[in-house]
C-alpha cells in the first residue's frame, strides 16, 4: 500500500508515534504477540506500523501482508451481500426469514424454567431479514452456560458442529432452528448468530454456494485476493498463530496455522465468523463503505443503500449492549452520543471487530478509516484497541 505523508491529511506525524508507542508497549509486556495498524483520510493511507510477530515461538515478525483470523468481522461482508440481493430486489427486509428457510417457522421461545419443565411460547411476529441483520431475532450466541437457551445451543449447534466439523453450512442453520429463541423477535438487542443464518440465506436466494457468491460478488470485484474462508498450503506461511492470555507464560498458543481449523476447506462457510483476511484486503472493503458503495470503479452498492446500512436501526429504548451512547444498522455497530461513549471519536461512526481483537472504524464525519490487526482471543484485560483509538484520534489536526 502506498502511504502519503500525514499532514498532506490532516494528521500529525509526531502524534501519530504516540499509535506506535501504545503497539510497543504491549508488544513488550508480552500481553499481545504482534500489531498491525493503518490510519486513512480523504482516501489515502497516511499511517501504517506493525510492531511484534506473527508467531512469537519462532521470533517471526508480523507483516503487512499476515493473514488474520478476522471472526465477526466477517458479518459485515454477509450484510453487504444480503443488501446487494435487496438492491436487486430479490427480496425484502421485512420478509420472514420462513419464507426462505421454512424451519423458522416453528421456531419457539423460551419463557421460563418451572418444576414441571420449560415453558416455551410461540413467535408474537414472525422473524425477519431486518430481524437478523440488526441482532433483534431473538437469536443467541451459546456463551452463557447458565442460561439454558444457550445451552441447548452449545448442545445441539456447537457440540454437533466440533464432533462433525465436516457439517454443511444448511445443516449448522438446521441446528439453530432447533433451539429456542431467548426473546421475541424485535424486543431486545443480543448479540448472536443472526449473521450466519443470513449467510445461509443468501445461498438459499442467489442459488450459489455462499462463498462463492462472496468471491464473485465482493471478494473477486474489491481485488480482495487473501480472504476466503480457509488458508491455502501455499499460504500458511503468512498465517498468524492465535494465542490466548496466560497467568504464567503472558502468551499461549491456541491455534496454530498448521493444524488450524482454517487449514483445510470447509464446508460450512459461516458468514458471521469464518473469514480470513489481510489489513490491506480489510481496508479495500472499508475504502468502498467510506465511498457510500464503490471503488476502483467498481460499484457494490447504491449511496443510499449505505447511508441505510450505517443508519441506527434499534427501536427506542433498544440499544446495543444497553449503552444508549451505542445504536446498530444492518451489519455495523454505530456510535450514536460521542460525548456519552467518553471517548474520543465521531457520532455517526461504525464498524465492528472480531474475537481475535481485530477492528474496523470507519467516521465518515472525519472521512477516517482506521484498522487494527492482531490475533489474541479471549482479550478482556488489555485495553489497546481503547487506547489505539485515542492516539489515532488526537493526531487529527487540521
Amino acid at each position: 500500500m502506498n502511504t502519503v505523508s500525514p499532514e498532506s491529511v490532516g494528521l500529525s506525524s509526531a502524534r501519530l508515534k504516540r499509535v506506535d508507542q501504545v503497539m510497543q508497549k504491549y508488544v513488550d509486556q508480552g500481553k499481545l504477540p504482534g500489531v498491525l495498524c493503518l490510519v486513512a483520510r480523504h482516501g489515502q493511507v497516511a499511517h501504517l506500523s506493525k510492531v511484534g510477530w506473527m508467531n512469537v515461538e519462532a521470533q517471526k515478525p508480523i507483516a503487512f501482508n499476515t493473514l488474520f483470523r478476522i471472526y465477526s468481522m466477517t458479518k459485515p461482508l454477509t450484510s453487504v451481500a444480503v443488501m446487494m440481493l435487496y438492491e436487486e430486489g430479490r427480496l425484502f427486509l421485512s420478509d420472514p426469514v420462513a419464507k426462505y428457510i421454512p424451519e423458522f417457522e416453528d421456531v419457539k421461545v423460551f419463557v421460563g424454567e418451572t418444576e414441571t419443565g420449560v415453558e416455551l411460547a410461540n413467535l408474537q411476529r414472525p422473524i425477519t431479514i431486518h430481524h437478523l441483520l440488526t441482532h433483534t431475532g431473538g437469536l443467541s450466541y451459546g456463551f452463557d452456560s447458565n442460561d439454558y437457551v444457550d445451552k441447548q445451543i452449545q448442545k445441539n449447534v456447537w457440540r454437533q458442529h466440533n464432533a462433525n466439523p465436516d457439517i454443511t453450512l444448511e445443516e449448522f442453520v438446521h441446528r439453530i432452528t432447533m433451539c429456542p429463541l431467548r426473546t421475541q423477535p424485535g424486543t431486545e438487542f443480543y448479540y448472536s448468530l443472526s449473521v450466519d443464518v443470513l449467510g445461509f440465506l443468501v445461498q438459499v436466494v442467489s442459488g450459489q454456494p455462499f462463498d462463492a457468491f462472496l468471491q464473485e460478488r465482493i471478494l473477486g470485484p474489491l481485488g480482495m485476493v487473501d480472504t476466503a474462508f480457509d488458508v491455502p498450503e501455499s499460504k500458511l506461511d503468512r498465517f498468524a498463530v492465535n494465542y490466548q492470555p496466560d497467568k504464567e507464560k503472558g502468551l499461549a498458543v491456541l491455534d496454530a496455522p498448521e493444524t488450524s481449523r482454517f487449514a483445510k476447506p470447509t464446508r460450512c462457510p459461516a458468514g458471521g465468523m469464518g473469514l480470513v483476511s489481510t489489513l490491506g484486503d480489510y481496508y479495500r472493503f472499508s475504502a468502498m463503505l467510506l465511498n457510500k458503495g464503490e471503488l476502483d470503479g467498481q460499484r457494490l452498492l447504491g449511496r443510499k443503500t449505505v447511508e441505510l446500512m450505517t443508519s441506527n436501526h434499534l427501536r427506542d429504548g433498544v440499544y446495543r449492549d444497553g449503552n444508549p451512547a451505542l445504536g446498530f444498522g444492518l451489519g455495523f455497530g454505530i456510535t450514536l452520543d460521542v460525548e456519552r461513549t467518553q471517548m474520543l471519536g465521531s457520532a455517526g461512526a461504525y464498524g465492528w471487530g472480531g474475537a481475535a481483537t481485530t477492528r474496523f472504524v470507519i467516521d465518515p464525519q472525519e472521512e477516517l478509516v482506521h484498522i487494527e490487526m492482531m490475533q489474541l482471543m479471549n482479550n478482556d484485560s488489555v485495553p489497546v484497541l481503547d487506547e489505539m483509538q485515542v492516539a489515532i484520534y488526537q493526531a487529527i489536526v487540521d
